[in-house]
């Protein structure tokens, strides 16, 4: 590859004037100038080389998106269409702020830092840390930090978390579901913390003030791994008749439970009512399309960037909590149960 040396000596210029080009700093070069080193980069198909820059600059423009899971049980985290749509808005945001993501997918938190410290990553955005993985987090990464949908007790916040309100979104679902007549509710998720934690307390305080107990076999626990959870469903078909409803913790599972029962011949909402949680895409395209709480990922991915940008920007210590809020989306797979 032809080096910015070789281009300066070529068109008669200093090696500065030709970088400053590459760089885009033209503010003190000709129009004339620019066109001709632009038609140079052309003709050779110049790329910079930007771990030269990097180490010159001490600076990567790299931002770290790390997701932890300590289970080691998701063998896809893109799967989800939540996800997805989150680290989208978060990579077009970087984009247009000049930034790369680089995506890490961990179950080990030492692991996840050192790979982000490697990249030599000027900041970092973590999804779904807990508080014993954050105290981790702060003794070895010094650099700014957001975090979104993290659950970190009663800790000092270093940096800033972008959450939900997921105890009103859960209570927002199950009260929705007693109005309409239904008492004996299922509810799903994979975990019995953080935000699915969450959404289950809101969800059993609209139970308990409908006078309805939520009992301990209500709650039925999923293994997001495809194999492990068409065995958790199909011991969850064998039991639908404990239930007039099931309210999922995330759309993907409600989306996956409503095609496993229709395969079965279980109608929905006609047999069986199912709720979801996030309004992502396929909520949206199911057929019955998916009644759910809508949460925002794409302002969510767009928040965490700007507030690392802020960080980046200023030496000040940040510690702030941001909560998005919740909404009801009523569509077709949940019934009005006859009083």
């Amino acid at each position: 590859m032809i080096t910015i040396k070789e281009m300066a000596d070529m068109l008669g210029l200093s090696t500065t004037t030709v970088s400053n080009v590459i760089h885009g700093k033209t503010g003190q070069v000709s129009e004339a100038t620019v066109e001709r080193v632009r038609r140079v980069l052309k003709e050779y198909d110049y790329v910079p080389n930007i771990n030269a820059r990097n180490l010159a600059s001490n600076q990567s423009n790299i931002i770290g998106v790390a997701i932890l899971n300590s289970r080691m049980n998701y063998v896809n985290y893109l799967k989800d269409a939540f996800i997805s749509e989150l680290l989208g808005s978060i990579e077009r945001e970087l984009k247009e702020q000049g930034y790369y993501l680089m995506m890490c997918f961990s179950s080990d938190t030492r692991e996840l830092i050192q790979r982000v410290s490697a990249w030599n990553a000027d900041g970092l955005i973590l999804f779904g840390i807990m508080a014993e993985e954050y105290q981790e987090i702060q003794k070895q990464f010094k650099k700014p930090q957001v975090y979104i949908d993290s659950y970190l007790g009663n800790l000092h916040l270093h940096g800033v978390n972008i959450g939900l309100d997921d105890r009103r979104g859960g209570y927002m679902a199950g009260r929705y579901l007693v109005e309409r007549g239904h008492r004996r509710i299922g509810f799903i998720a994979d975990n019995f913390k953080g935000g699915d934690y969450e959404r289950y307390c809101g969800f059993a305080e609209a139970m308990s003030e409908a006078g309805t107990t939520v009992k301990d076999s209500d709650f039925i626990e999923v293994e997001p791994d495809e194999r492990a959870l068409a065995a958790c469903y199909e011991k969850v078909y064998l039991r639908r008749h404990e239930f007039t409803a099931f309210f999922c913790a995330s759309d993907y599972y409600a989306l996956c439970l409503m095609n496993f029962l229709m395969d079965r011949g279980v109608k929905v909402p006609e047999e069986i009512s199912i709720m979801g949680f996030d309004d992502n895409i396929y909520s949206r395209m199911a057929r019955p399309a998916i009644t759910t709480i809508h949460q925002d990922a794409t302002q969510k991915g767009i928040l965490a960037v700007r507030h690392l940008m802020r960080q980046l920007d200023s030496s000040e210590a940040v510690s702030d909590q941001v909560v998005l809020p919740v909404e009801l989306v009523e569509r077709d797979t949940v019934r009005q149960l006859e009083s």
